[in-house]
C-alpha cells in the first residue's frame, strides 16, 4: 500500500476552514503551534502571495513561519492581515 505524507496545507481550502483550524491552534496550542499554523495557512494560499502582500522575500517567510522560530509579533499580524485573519480580543468567562 502507498501512503503519502499528511500535509494540513492541503485542506485549507476555504476562509471557514483557516479561520476554524487557527481558532482552534489559540485556544488548544501555543505560541509555537500558533506561528506553524500561520505557516499552514500561507503555504495553503501561496508562499509567492502572502510574500509579495507583506513585502517579505520568500526565505524570510519561510523562516519565520517554521517551527521552533519566535517571528517578531509585527511579523504575525502582517502575515495575518495577507492571509485576510485578525486578532480579536473578547472576555473570558471565569
Amino acid at each position: 500500500m502507498k501512503t503519502s505524507k499528511f500535509d494540513i496545507a492541503d485542506y485549507l481550502d476555504n476562509e471557514e476552514m483557516i479561520a476554524e483550524y487557527l481558532n482552534t491552534v489559540l485556544e488548544e496550542g501555543n505560541s509555537n503551534d500558533l506561528v506553524v499554523a500561520i505557516g499552514h495557512v500561507a503555504k495553503a494560499i501561496g508562499m509567492t502571495k502572502i510574500a509579495e502582500k507583506t513585502g517579505m522575500s520568500r526565505p524570510s517567510l519561510y523562516k519565520a513561519l517554521s517551527d521552533g522560530n519566535k517571528p517578531q509579533f509585527g511579523t504575525i499580524v502582517k502575515v495575518l492581515k495577507a492571509i485576510g485573519g485578525q486578532i480579536q480580543v473578547k472576555p473570558t468567562t471565569v
